[in-house]
């Protein structure tokens, strides 16, 4: 499996930015794919995942509200909408796959494909 993000960029406080992720080779229904992220001094914190089977979405608290996940099957993708973006939401963003049952749990160690991260920063 291959995933690929894009979408990263700089954004003002209270913008909008869309991540996407596309996933290469096979991927099972009983997976998820999703987003961490990493800021500057910080560790690797999970943002949400979407499960391959049935859509169900999963988000850490601190963006629940503000993000919202989904996925295109035609083309292989998955999207991150990041709305009313704030300073704290800067980091690197890493798409990833796993079994449902663990990514919505977040933990970044269980991971079983990486994409390359891609830079967001909030600033004025």
């Amino acid at each position: 499996v291959q995933l690929q993000a894009s979408g990263g960029g700089l954004v003002q406080p209270g913008g909008s930015l869309r991540l996407s992720c596309v996933a290469s080779g096979y991927t099972s229904d009983y997976y998820a794919i999703g987003w961490f992220r990493q800021a500057p001094g910080k560790e690797r914190e999970g943002v949400s995942c979407i499960s391959n089977s049935d859509g169900t979405t999963y988000y850490a608290d601190s963006v629940k509200g503000r993000f919202t996940i989904s996925r295109d099957n035609a083309k292989n993708t998955v999207y991150l909408q990041m709305n009313n973006l704030k300073p704290d939401d800067t980091a690197v963003y890493y798409c990833a796959t796993a079994p449902i049952e663990t990514f919505r749990w977040f933990p970044p160690d269980a991971m079983d494909y990486w994409g390359e991260g891609t830079l967001v920063t909030v600033s004025s």
